[in-house]
């Protein structure tokens, strides 16, 4: 049998021995079994858009029960048809699972729905174990961490790279901040996301860890950027540079990746500058606590800065080169 098949088997076993619930899945639910259900993880899983979706449905379609909650109802019913159960309110989600994951916005949004009123923190279970994968502060991490040990719960902080891609495909790199006990229970969950999942080390340290990818993508994309305006002013096939230049030993994902999308004028958000402008600003705000000039990573924020102001904060980050265009025109 193929891991579909697993998956489909996994998913039909799941429901032949779901618990009572108090309430249909969304609208569109099964009917509740009155049978004893085998044991597995109960998920929670706070915040659906463009990544977290595509994240909690392959944790839903690998056979956890999953119990959901985001500010816009609709963009969680697709899960709900696949089974999902609604929630009012993070705190209702923490009540009803033994791992909670949030994937939100911006760091003010991870501190209300896990330290918030009716947040995680509120209402969850002693022995569980919170895991944020939003991208987010050190610091916020680490508090989270002490408060919820304070009440006999686990925490970890985990975010991503690989965007919506990686996000569709389950193939996203998870860089966690933790103790390894949590790390080791959450683990068979994070391999439905991705494949590449390393603990860090302590409590925020799978944030620091992504403030290095960011600087390094805010890097890359100025040069990408740079590298197709100065193929086009030199008159050269743009798909046929990427072709070439991808294979060799300038190649990153980004060019691969991005690059043809530039060239067909499709900004559609991967990722969207509005997030790449919170996340710069965390790692140049983390780099001034510890005395560090990072003068390329001051510049590049200057230039998405810059595309905020031009109305692009909802288009994807390769956006940056009509900023760049624009300054080249005669």
């Amino acid at each position: 049998m193929d891991s579909r098949g697993l998956d489909r088997l996994n998913f039909l076993t799941y429901w032949a021995f779901y618990p009572i619930v108090p309430r249909f899945p969304c609208r569109w639910g099964r009917s509740n079994r009155h049978v004893r259900r085998i044991p597995v993880e109960k998920i929670g899983w706070i915040g659906t858009g463009v990544m977290g979706r595509s994240m909690a449905m392959h944790v839903l379609k690998g056979g956890y029960p999953v119990s959901v909650f985001n500010r816009s109802r609709e963009r969680a019913e697709d899960l709900c048809r696949e089974g999902a159960i609604w929630c009012d309110s993070p705190g209702e989600v923490a009540a009803r699972s033994d791992i909670v994951f949030t994937m939100v916005g911006e760091p003010a949004d991870v501190e209300r729905v896990i330290l918030g009123e009716d947040g995680v923190l509120a209402r969850i279970r002693k022995g569980s174990v919170i895991v944020d994968m939003t991208t987010s502060e050190p610091s916020l991490a680490v508090r989270i961490y002490n408060e919820a040990r304070a009440r006999s719960v686990s925490s970890l902080d985990a975010p991503v790279s690989g965007g919506d891609v990686g996000a569709r495909e389950g193939t996203l790199a998870i860089m966690a901040g933790g103790d390894e006990e949590a790390f080791r229970r959450v683990l068979p969950v994070f391999e439905r996301m991705g494949g590449n999942i390393v603990l860090m080390g302590g409590p925020g340290m799978g944030q620091h860890t992504k403030m290095s990818n960011q600087i390094l993508v805010a890097s890359t994309m100025i040069g990408v950027v740079e590298a197709l305006l100065y193929a086009r002013r030199a008159g050269l096939d743009l798909e046929q540079t990427i072709g070439v230049v991808g294979k060799g030993a300038a190649a990153s994902w980004a060019f691969n990746q991005l690059g043809p999308r530039i060239v067909k004028g499709d900004t559609a958000p991967g990722f969207a500058i509005r997030h790449f402008v919170k996340d710069m600003g965390i790692a140049l705000a983390e780099a001034k606590k510890m005395r560090l000039s990072l003068p390329g990573l001051a510049l590049v924020n200057q230039f998405y800065l810059a595309a905020v102001a031009e109305g692009l904060e909802n288009e994807g980050t390769h956006a940056l080169f009509h900023v760049l265009d624009r300054m080249n025109r005669p």
